[in-house]
């Protein structure tokens, strides 16, 4: 099993807490889910390859470093897009390509639906943005076809985790790091009366993560 981060940082404990809060309206979602996602970032990119470079101060030249890796930024569309602008803050010369794939509500398995790569891979280190981890089907799914494609190292930065689907994604790809904001309990099973939630959404969680973006729920 490759490498799990569960994040126990206080401000990202505060802001999953503001998120999975049902009265949370729509704008400020977006805000917890970019504010969450730069400091997932930090985490999961420390071991980004640098380079020496000299540099002219006002007063005199300083030995520093720059990076050296292209990084491609992957949304599983449509939830995880509101993880790209984050990312971007810190840096703003990655590459995004999308990728969209939706669950079967009755088999729960991903169904491909849109894929811009281009022909050949053109960066180094790929992130896959996606807020929920539920079954791990999707995941599983875009790491597949980003490793056809000829994507080098591949990273998974999540906001809420089900063992389930951390369970699919590291035994599916055990060279994928997975990074989430949190680990929750299970998957909700198959609906027994009128009012339960659906099959195979994070318990306790926090919805329906695109809807509560967007406002289409």
């Amino acid at each position: 099993m490759g490498r799990i981060v569960v994040s126990s940082h206080p401000l990202i404990r505060h802001k999953v807490t503001l998120l999975r809060d049902h009265t949370t309206e729509s704008r400020k979602f977006r805000d917890l889910i970019r504010e969450i996602t730069i400091l997932l970032a930090y985490e999961a990119t420390a071991d980004l390859r640098l380079t020496p470079l000299t540099v002219q101060t006002p007063l005199a030249e300083a030995q520093g470093e720059e990076l050296t890796e292209r990084i491609g930024l992957v949304p599983v569309l449509r939830a995880g897009l509101g993880m790209v602008n984050g990312i971007w803050e810190l840096m703003p010369q990655a590459e995004v390509w999308h990728i969209g794939l939706y669950r079967d509500e009755k088999t729960l398995q991903p169904v491909e639906y849109y894929n811009r790569l281009p022909e050949k891979s053109t960066v180094q280190v790929c992130l896959v943005l996606d807020p929920m981890l539920a079954t791990g089907g999707s995941a599983a799914a875009t790491v597949d076809i980003l490793k056809r494609w000829g994507a080098g190292r591949i990273k998974y930065l999540g906001i809420i985790g089900a063992p389930e689907g951390v369970r699919t994604l590291s035994e599916a790809h055990p060279d994928v790091e997975i990074y989430l904001a949190a680990l929750d309990k299970r998957l909700t099973p198959e609906p027994q009366k009128p009012g339960d939630p659906p099959r195979g959404f994070i318990l306790p969680g926090l919805g329906d993560a695109g809807d509560r973006q967007f406002g289409t729920g």
